[in-house]
């Protein structure tokens, strides 16, 4: 069997990964030049993590990452709300929740892959199927046909585009900031993801090891300013002026070429991910907001459910279908909830916001953990 792998982003090069241990042949078609960097970092829950040991892949000391011990909620001032035993939490899970860069990550999954054969300046331009065979045709003329054909091209995905009747961006009005620095500071020790929630906006600082740190924060624009919205120094520090002093100076430490800027999307739910030979996987087939963290980890577990159906159900049509069946309920939930607690964390009205701080000191840890606890319970069953 022959798989052709459209992106290479976290769940491509996963979905290779676990399809070569299978006896599947892959290839990745990536549009960009090159292999695509970026400043930001990525949290990886004990769901993604689980899956990665299962393919040989460690993440955290002595490789890139930090296991992460404790999740703390702040006031935007850096007054302590509640904190949650994430690293308790985690270990019930049976494999850690790690925090690291999104290039160290890519740069692990690909010598992970291989020799697996990844094409750079391969903008799809449309895919044909011909009975139980799909051809990918594009921009530069180039085509390649395989048994299988996976959309890992993110938010924006030209698989996506084609088999969707409508296609529309879901817009929220607020920009969503990013780095990965060198940095630390006394109230960030080892170990640490602090949320900072403000009136409408929100900072999230999470230690990533060796002496690095990843921050992101928000800010409500409008959904046409939050569109074009560039990140630097000056910006945030205005965005954020009156934050916590570790806040201003993760800010303050951070050179302007190093933010990335976002706008907050993502799309309606789809009924259906595939047809014949062809699905979708990770944020090309359930795009969600970043206030799960849950982004990588379910589309490190669409990798590998879709990996272990292709492997045991000899009908290629029959079981891309299975796979997207099995998946489509728990991403929904994971979507819905992203979409829930955004509402939360974004709240702009003053009393809201009192309310909010209430029920977060007040609440049991229970309920608080649960939706958190939910979302990183994955198991994967071990490779043949």
């Amino acid at each position: 069997m022959r798989a052709i792998v459209i992106g290479a982003g976290v769940g491509g090069y996963t979905a290779a990964i676990a399809l070569r241990a299978r006896g599947i042949d892959v290839e990745i078609y990536e549009a960009a030049p090159e292999q695509r960097t970026t400043g930001s970092g990525i949290n990886v829950g004990s769901n993604g993590t689980a899956v990665l040991r299962n393919l040989g892949i460690e993440l955290g000391t002595p490789l890139p990452g930090q296991a992460l011990e404790q999740l703390e909620i702040r006031t935007h001032t850096g007054r302590s709300v509640r904190q949650l035993p994430l690293g308790s939490m985690s270990r019930t899970l049976g494999a850690p929740t790690i925090g690291i860069s999104r290039n160290d990550l890519i740069s692990l999954l690909r010598k992970a892959a291989g020799d697996c054969r990844v094409h750079f300046g391969a903008e799809l331009s449309r895919f044909e199927v011909d009975g139980s065979a799909a051809t990918a045709i594009f921009a530069d003329g180039r085509s390649a046909t395989a048994d299988v054909l996976i959309g890992a091209d993110g938010i924006r995905s030209a698989v996506r585009s084609q088999l969707a009747q409508t296609n529309p961006l879901i817009e929220y009005g607020y920009v969503c900031w990013s780095a990965a620095i060198p940095f630390t500071h006394p109230r960030l020790p080892s170990g640490l993801a602090a949320q900072y929630w403000g009136p409408g906006k929100r900072f999230d600082l999470v230690d990533i090891g060796g002496g690095n740190a990843y921050w992101w924060g928000t800010e409500r624009l409008g959904i046409e300013a939050a569109r074009t919205a560039r990140g630097d120094q000056r910006t945030l520090l205005h965005a954020f002026d009156g934050w916590a002093d570790e806040v201003l100076d993760a800010i303050s430490h951070t050179p302007d070429a190093a933010i990335g800027a976002v706008p907050a999307q993502d799309r309606p739910l789809l009924q259906q991910w595939g047809s014949g030979p062809v699905t979708l996987l990770g944020d090309a087939a359930h795009p969600m907001l970043n206030s799960l963290g849950q982004a990588s980890g379910a589309a490190i577990e669409d990798a590998w459910v879709l990996a272990q159906t292709l492997a045991s159900t000899p009908d290629v049509a029959n079981a891309l279908r299975r796979y997207e069946q099995n998946r489509m309920a728990r991403t929904l939930t994971m979507v819905r909830n992203a979409r829930r607690r955004d509402r939360i964390e974004q709240l702009g009205n003053p009393l809201g916001c009192r309310m909010r701080t209430f029920a977060l000191r007040y609440s049991p840890t229970t309920v608080l953990a649960r939706p958190t606890l939910r979302a990183m319970r994955f198991e994967p069953s071990p490779t043949p």
